[in-house]
């Protein structure tokens, strides 16, 4: 029987599974699962969101010109620079589809981001994963497996799903010890929860290089994940191309409008970056008291590692179960080569107080 059929090696491709939404029989769920703003997103986000309803027949702003200026002058960058997407993941998408090929080598930190593996198989691309140490980023592993055959190098900063970073010094290093043609993207989704004077972001780096690439997302400390909307900040030979590929208007209007919103609340940030210093403490003390490990995250999440010995039942899988048992999501991680962890998002303090009750009560079983 004749049929049309996929591209080569497509139907080898693990679909991305996203963290648990809903639980049967629970009205109200602690979701701790995604890495969503604890807040939700700010009271002028919803207020501005709201009043985009009677021009949802116009199409949007293609350009997204005015949140563009709004994001250069909030970053001290030039906004020409700028391109924004249907959440970072479109960015991801369309700088594998116009960088790298068929035979070629896309090569990223071991536990990083599942999409970036996912977006350089849809383009036919070997993908090669580097060794981490101590579930960090290693300059030194990822500098050693680059070939010729290399065109794109992603990382992660802070990592995502381990919530660690490099340091600048660390960024600047591999940066000058890749080859020109290869091109480095830094993915800083998670920037605004950083709290180190030794981080970047990636984005004073971006004039000098015309190889390396800065992504952000407004689906974390914004709160906006429902409306997909993310940026980079990239070499003009960069944006030439991704403007000549992306679709016309890849950015909904609400997700412009609410964009322009949410970077005008520096209020509702900073509360949320306290919020986050506070109970990202105080989880990991409480964790560590367990007797669960942890590694040190500049995130708003935490990867908890539990016994993978199965005679003492106290394994991630029986957690994960327990939680859910208590309405409680969080994230397994064995599709990220992590299958004795959870990874446990900073939520509100009532919802990191059940966490922990909950998790006391598992233990101690």
């Amino acid at each position: 029987m004749s049929y049309p059929k996929p591209i080569t090696g497509l139907k080898n491709i693990a679909p991305y599974v996203g963290g648990e939404s809903e639980l049967k029989g629970f009205d109200n769920i602690v979701k701790l699962a995604s890495n969503e703003g604890a807040f939700g997103p700010s009271p002028k986000t919803l207020e501005a969101v709201k009043l985009t309803a009677q021009n949802f027949h116009r199409y949007p702003d293609g350009d997204c010109t005015e949140l563009r200026n709004i994001l250069g002058k909030k970053n001290n960058i030039n906004s020409k620079n700028i391109i924004c997407g249907a959440g970072s993941d479109e960015l991801i998408n369309l700088l594998c589809r116009c960088y790298a090929g068929p035979g070629d080598e896309i090569l990223y930190s071991k536990h990083g981001f599942a999409m970036y593996p996912i977006y350089g198989k849809t383009v036919g691309a070997s993908i090669i994963a580097a060794p981490e140490n101590n579930r960090t980023v290693s300059v030194d592993n990822l500098l050693g497996l680059i070939t010729q055959k290399t065109k794109i190098i992603f990382i992660a900063n802070p990592n995502n799903p381990t919530g660690t970073y490099i340091s600048k010094r660390e960024v600047e290093r591999l940066i000058n010890n890749i080859p020109k043609n290869v091109l480095l993207v830094i993915d800083s989704a998670y920037s605004e929860f950083v709290d180190r004077p030794d981080y970047t972001d990636g984005s004073e780096f971006i004039g000098a290089n015309n190889n390396v690439v800065m992504l952000r997302t407004f689906s974390k400390i914004y709160g906006m994940g429902g409306l997909r909307l993310g940026w980079s900040y990239a070499p003009d030979s960069v944006l030439d191309i991704l403007n000549r590929v992306r679709s016309p208007f890849n950015v909904s209007y609400p997700a412009i409008i609410s964009g322009i919103a949410a970077l005008r609340d520096d209020e509702f940030i900073e509360m949320s970056q306290e919020h986050n210093r506070k109970w990202l403490k105080w989880t990991s003390d409480e964790i560590k008291g367990l007797g669960l490990t942890s590694a040190d995250s500049v995130c708003n999440f935490l990867v908890v590692d539990f016994p993978n010995n199965n005679d003492l039942k106290k394994t991630a899988e029986n957690a994960d179960i327990f939680l859910k048992s208590k309405g409680i999501i969080v994230r397994r991680m064995g599709g990220y080569g992590l299958p004795d962890s959870l990874r446990i998002t900073i939520g509100l303090e009532k919802e990191m107080k059940y966490l922990i009750e909950s998790l006391k009560i598992f233990m101690s079983k």
